[in-house]
């Protein structure tokens, strides 16, 4: 065997088989390295797309938040308003409740000074008949002088 002709021999083997290759495996593998990149690229855009939502999120969940630090703020602005409400009602309530509870008080002694008035009255009506019996020495009736004793009453 001559060395050319194996060579030639071979070089044609080889061309042979690179063309079976060209034809029938880097095709399969293409299209699989294709495949795959498309995969990774679809994974990395999906992973960018899931990010830009994480932060979208996150910036609506900070809004949100704010919103409902700001609507809290507002009902304890609010409670507080309606505390002091009904703390001034009550107080108006307590001030009207001790002006009525004054003014009976003032017309119960009023009344009772003017019970003690008449009472005070007829005591003294009793003892200056008394007295002027004693003056006169002589019963003056009650009966007989009681326009006398009515008009002396309304003197004093």
């Amino acid at each position: 065997m001559n060395l050319n002709a194996t060579l030639f021999a071979q070089l044609i083997v080889f061309f042979i088989l690179a063309l079976f290759t060209m034809k029938f495996v880097w095709p399969p593998l293409i299209k699989a390295i294709d495949e795959r990149a498309k995969k990774i690229a679809d994974g990395l855009a999906a992973a960018e797309r899931g990010k830009q939502a994480l932060a979208e999120a996150s910036r609506k969940a900070e809004q949100e938040l704010a919103v409902s630090r700001s609507e809290n703020q507002q009902r304890l602005a609010e409670a507080e308003k309606r505390a002091q409400q009904i703390i001034e009602e009550a107080k108006h309530q307590a001030e009207t409740e001790r002006k009525r509870i004054l003014a009976q008080a003032e017309a119960e002694a009023a009344q009772e000074a003017q019970r003690a008035r008449e009472q005070l009255r007829d005591q003294v009506a009793t003892l200056v008949v008394a007295g002027a019996e004693q003056i006169l020495k002589k019963e003056i009736s009650k009966d007989a002088h009681l326009d006398l004793l009515n008009q002396l009453k309304a003197q004093l």
